[in-house]
């Protein structure tokens, strides 16, 4: 079946980079080519992990002009909006499953001068915030449980993707779709031809023995054709 092609967004999960020299690991991803950068926070509540809090995100920032992505993996993410977007987070998508009215944290997010995104766990049906969709920017299928990198792509969501893809093109097309979770070349091919348009990339950029300018050379080119 031939996919309509879309704007390709390769976006590195910086939890997947090296700690250590994460100034370095940005500058190798941005020359590869990376569109964006995609930065989990976890609160050790909504999900059973800690990472980053504003104070990296205004860090990374110093480091990048590219677009900012932050993922609040955050029991009440209303708590902690204003801090993010004045960190410098360019999308600020909220989990489905936490608290807080989702019509309200959106539209305080475009106050803040943020772009809102919405993050749907596996469990979650998509029917629950098809309503939603014409009050944000991004839509985020997760392809793994939230909370740890690393973890394999589950099966079922390649059809979630579509059905995604299906109801965002029937409220206008405004919205990008962003698969989070397993991302590998295999998957991110079938993801494409899903319908998927925005990658979050964590090992398949930053592992696999090879370079992160290799890695995103190898998924661009995947992507790419899975599109035509």
């Amino acid at each position: 079946m031939e996919t309509a092609h879309r704007t390709l967004t390769l976006a590195p999960s910086l939890l997947s980079a090296d700690f250590a020299d994460l100034a370095e690991d940005i500058r190798l991803a941005e020359e590869g080519g990376a569109d964006a950068f995609h930065l989990d926070v976890m609160d050790g509540h909504f999900v059973p992990n800690i990472s980053f809090g504003p104070a990296l995100v205004k860090a990374v920032r110093r480091r990048t002009q590219l677009p900012l992505d932050i993922h609040m993996m955050v029991s009440d993410p209303g708590r902690y909006l204003e801090a993010f977007a004045k960190a410098g987070g360019n999308t600020l998508a909220m989990h489905f499953e936490s608290s807080g009215d989702p019509r309200k944290l959106t539209a305080e997010v475009r106050r803040l001068g943020a772009k809102p995104g919405l993050a749907v766990s596996p469990d979650t049906p998509l029917s629950q915030v098809k309503d939603l969709l014409p009050l944000i920017d991004e839509l985020i299928v997760m392809g793994v449980y939230p909370g740890f990198s690393g973890q394999t792509y589950l099966p079922a969501t390649t059809e979630k993707i579509r059905e995604a893809r299906h109801l965002i093109d029937a409220a206008g097309g405004e919205v990008t779709l962003s698969i989070d979770g397993g991302i590998t070349l295999e998957t991110a091919k079938v993801a494409a031809e899903a319908g998927a348009s925005f990658f979050v990339c964590g090992n398949s950029v930053y592992g696999n023995g090879r370079t992160p300018q290799q890695n995103l050379q190898d998924l661009r080119r995947v992507i790419d054709l899975a599109q035509r």
